[in-house]
């Protein structure tokens, strides 16, 4: 019988894909398919899509690609294959499915607010508001236009998304009252920003700010006219660096006026050599952490680390609604994969980090490179080394803006906004069931 293992993608990129999956490399296949394009032939990607998916047990995925292979022009199967694609998080897949699924629907709101969804879940705001902006004139108010609004200040866009929110409608819906109150307080961030930065393209700090709520500590000079503006690809941190992130969050502290008592100390190695260090710069006793705890620092190297360790999804829990006074301090936070719960303030932001005190890399006898030992000693000795270094100098004289003049005025800016406590990421409603469009 003729079946659709029988049959290959006839396109020279979908066929490389093929091949890796004829070796059992999935994500290997995959990787070929965003290397593609989205130009590429819907029946064949949903092809490839479909092997992948029942290599992996994605029976979901599966039969939505067996779906599209059989008939590549039904719309409920383009858009079916979205959805699952977005699910499945290979979101990029998913858009020029639900591009064709939007054209030969005339525009269903529901395979819009998809194709939306799968533009969010791939970082392309501008393409989202794009899209949502065609049909401006039909938008109903919740989620459509909330949408534009979301995707506009991600994109950048902060005129399109003050003027779209203005003609926002109370939401009838009690489910969509969060959304609202948080899109006013993401605008209210903006305004704040805008006071002591530019928000331009390459202004991270504010950027950051406006998006969750968080007071980016320092600026990487690396890469920085390049499109990093800021951030961190590989990073071997050091005692200097940790200590300019502690100085940051003094300072950051005194522009909002805040006093706290104590600081406390996650059980992850990391973040008690980081906040041992803290203490002694903010002149604060240290303490273990305790949930509930108020007017206290609670410092994490990286809460991606405090969340692996034992106990520490609990943690992380009890620290999404902060105390009176508690203030969430991470030095190192990933960009590309941000952890579960937003600080209050961030020191640097990375992709991947080693820290001061990990298996660094170095020069080795023969002349190449190889990792060294982690340094096991005493948290509190291994702290001293933070407090006895020199901090990191500012890169602001590279044309970076980043120096202490800079920094505390963006402090004093937001202080309001900042006191006020919202670290919830601004957040979409996510997809929508597949059911709902027939």
């Amino acid at each position: 019988m003729f079946t659709r293992r029988n049959r290959r993608p006839k396109s020279p990129a979908l066929r490389t894909a093929w091949e890796a999956l004829d070796h059992g490399d999935v994500p290997g296949a995959l990787r070929q398919l965003r290397a593609a394009g989205e130009e590429q032939p819907l029946a064949e990607v949903a092809l490839v899509v479909g092997r992948a998916a029942e290599a992996v047990g994605f029976d979901d995925l599966a039969k939505a690609a067996a779906a599209v292979v059989a008939e590549p022009e039904r719309p409920t199967a383009l858009y079916d294959f979205g959805y699952w694609c977005v699910e499945r998080d290979i979101a990029h897949l998913a858009v020029p499915a639900l591009r064709e699924a939007l054209r030969r629907s005339d525009g269903a709101p529901v395979v819009l607010r998809e194709l939306v969804a799968a533009y969010e879940h791939d970082g392309r705001h501008r393409e989202a508001v794009h899209e949502l902006s065609r049909y401006e004139g039909a938008l109903a108010d919740w989620p459509d236009r909330y949408l534009l609004v979301f995707n506009a200040v991600l994109a950048g866009d902060l005129e399109l998304a003050r003027r779209e929110h203005a003609l926002l409608s109370d939401p009838q819906d009690a489910q969509w009252q969060p959304a609202r109150e948080r899109q006013n307080r993401v605008l209210a961030r903006a305004a704040d920003a805008q006071r002591a930065s530019s928000l331009g393209p390459s202004d991270l700090r504010g950027w950051q700010y406006v998006s969750s709520g968080t007071v980016l500590g320092t600026l990487s000079p690396h890469g920085f006219d390049a499109g990093m503006n800021g951030r961190y690809a590989w990073l071997q941190d050091t005692p200097g660096l940790c200590l300019r992130g502690l100085v940051r969050l003094r300072a950051l502290l005194a522009a909002a006026e805040l006093r706290p008592r104590s600081v406390s100390l996650l059980p992850d190695r990391d973040s008690r050599i980081l906040g041992l260090a803290a203490a002694e710069v903010l002149g604060l006793p240290a303490e273990p952490f305790e949930p509930g705890r108020t007017d206290t620092v609670v410092v994490a190297y990286d809460l991606d680390g405090t969340a692996a360790h034992d106990g520490g999804p609990e943690i992380i829990g009890q620290l999404f609604e902060r105390a009176p006074g508690q203030v969430l301090h991470a030095h190192a936070s990933c960009w590309t994969d941000p952890p579960a719960i937003t600080p209050d303030s961030v020191a640097l932001l990375h992709q991947t980090v080693v820290a001061p005190w990990g298996e660094q890399l170095r020069g080795s006898a023969d002349g190449g490179v190889e990792r060294g030992p982690a340094d096991d000693r005493p948290e509190a000795e291994v702290a001293g080394t933070i407090t006895g270094a020199v901090p990191e100098p500012n890169p602001d004289g590279a044309g970076i803006p980043d120096g202490e003049t800079e920094f505390t005025a963006f402090a004093a800016a937001v202080r309001e906004s900042w006191l006020r406590g919202d670290r919830a990421r601004v957040t979409s409603p996510g997809p929508v069931p597949s059911s709902r469009f027939q």
